[in-house]
């Protein structure tokens, strides 16, 4: 059985699939009109849409990409289980993005349903408009603006808006078509088979689009990213960074990959905080989540070299086992080195974690001898471990991983917030900030 798990999603991740979906995608394209159409996917209320659609809109101009506008409502609590503290984290995150960019500022507002019905309104009546990427942007803006009504209103009067059932209608049109493309997210991107969510993948989608028409230009789409990182920065005092981690998260493998050179790099003490997966929390995970993310993780991690598609979901036993071993490495300093041995079986070698066979040798590469693995599965403690550092997680406003924390800062979710927690470093070190915009 775990052969042909590796052999499944060796495929389903392996680049010659890729190629040959995107080959029949032009294909098709070229045998109609020959035009380039991707679909934006606008929720009123996401912050990252204001962020996102400027950056989509000029490399849309540029490479001559027609877009398809849709409004959709927030995601079903099977897909963002924790409703309250995505919208939360979603606005803070957005706003230091829009920052970090360049863009304008986007308000602290907290939309009531009434007022995202009405900006829904609205936003469907612009999508008629002679230029509607500005108009979404606007209305986004305004309903997160701290003065969301009278920012409703002046859009109303200018742009009109269209009547409950219409709306309605057009929201439930834009989640179906969402559905069907295999995706849950607002602020997300679709051309010919792939999804790019928000800014932080609209790079992946300018490659691709400039693979068919070169061009000279300077890119559009920013990349945010570590730096080439200094060699052994230190301060006065070394600052801390929490690693909230996942043994069944592939983005965690990504970060994991990484965090120690950034540790190192700033002289931090590197603190591993690991957690059960959301789905062994009772937290669903549909199947179009599971797919986005798996794909996703492929193409961060080609971007970064590290090997990733052989899988076998320590999901369970596998996961328990792991954590019950990492509890223990942790204690004898070999924690990161396990760490990252468990979570490259699992994801790019497709060892199957539940059994002896696979769980010691990858422990004994890190560093943890039989001995030591066969006290660790004996001790339950781990449990104890992992619900405080749920709960460490939660007093952040975090809910999901990787997600990280320097010192007493804020914290950040995502291995695509490395470069964040760098800067986080930086500050507690005195150090000036990265110009993350000029390359």
């Amino acid at each position: 059985m775990s052969a042909l798990r590796r052999l499944v999603t060796a495929g389903l991740t392996s680049d010659g699939l890729r190629n040959v979906r995107r080959a029949r995608h032009r294909l098709v394209r070229r045998m109609g009109n020959g035009t380039m159409v991707a679909d934006f996917f606008f929720q009123v209320d996401d912050p990252y849409g204001s962020v996102s659609l400027p950056f989509l809109a000029a490399l849309a101009e540029r490479l001559r990409l027609t877009l398809r506008l849709h409004l959709v409502p927030a995601p079903d609590a099977a897909a963002a289980p924790e409703i309250d503290r995505l919208a939360d984290y979603g606005r803070r995150d957005a706003r230091m993005l829009a920052q970090t960019l360049g863009l304008e500022p986007i308000g602290s507002g907290h939309p009531t349903p009434a007022q995202i019905t009405r900006a829904q309104a609205i936003a469907a009546a612009a999508l008629a408009s002679e230029k509607p990427v500005d108009v979404l942007i606007a209305v986004a803006r305004a309903c997160l603006a701290d003065n969301a009504d009278q920012a409703l209103d002046a859009l109303a009067r200018k742009y009109g808006a269209i009547d409950e059932a219409a709306t309605a209608a057009r929201v439930a049109q834009g989640a179906s078509i969402r559905q069907k493309l295999g995706h849950y997210l607002g602020s997300t991107t679709h051309f010919e088979g792939e999804f790019y969510w928000g800014v932080d993948r609209l790079h992946y989608l300018e490659a691709r689009l400039r693979a068919e028409q070169p061009t000279g230009e300077a890119s559009l789409c920013p990349i945010l990213d570590l730096r080439s990182l200094p060699v052994g920065v230190a301060g006065i005092a070394k600052p801390r960074l929490d690693f909230y981690l996942s043994f069944r998260s592939p983005y965690t493998m990504v970060a994991a990959e990484r965090i120690g050179a950034l540790a190192e790099a700033y002289g931090a003490d590197l603190r591993l905080k690991f957690v059960l997966p959301m789905v062994m929390r009772g937290l669903p995970v549909p199947g179009a989540k599971r797919m986005y993310i798996t794909l996703d993780t492929k193409r961060e991690a080609a971007r970064n070299g590290i090997a990733f598609g052989k899988i076998v979901d320590p999901v369970g036993l596998g996961v328990e086992r792991g954590l019950a071993v990492l509890h223990h490495a942790i204690a004898r300093g070999r924690g990161l080195e396990f760490a990252r041995s468990f979570l490259r079986a699992a994801f790019a070698e497709g060892t199957d974690m539940t059994t002896d066979a696979g769980l010691l040798p990858i422990a004994a590469r890190a560093g943890i001898d039989a001995d030591t693995v066969r006290t660790a599965l004996a001790d339950p403690s781990w449990r104890d471990v992992a619900e405080a550092n749920r709960a460490d997680l939660f007093a952040l406003g975090l809910w999901g991983v990787p997600s990280f924390q320097v010192d007493d800062r804020p914290g950040w979710l995502g291995q695509d917030r490395l470069w964040r927690i760098e800067d986080d470093l930086r500050n507690a070190l005195h150090l000036p900030p990265i110009d993350r915009i000029t390359p």
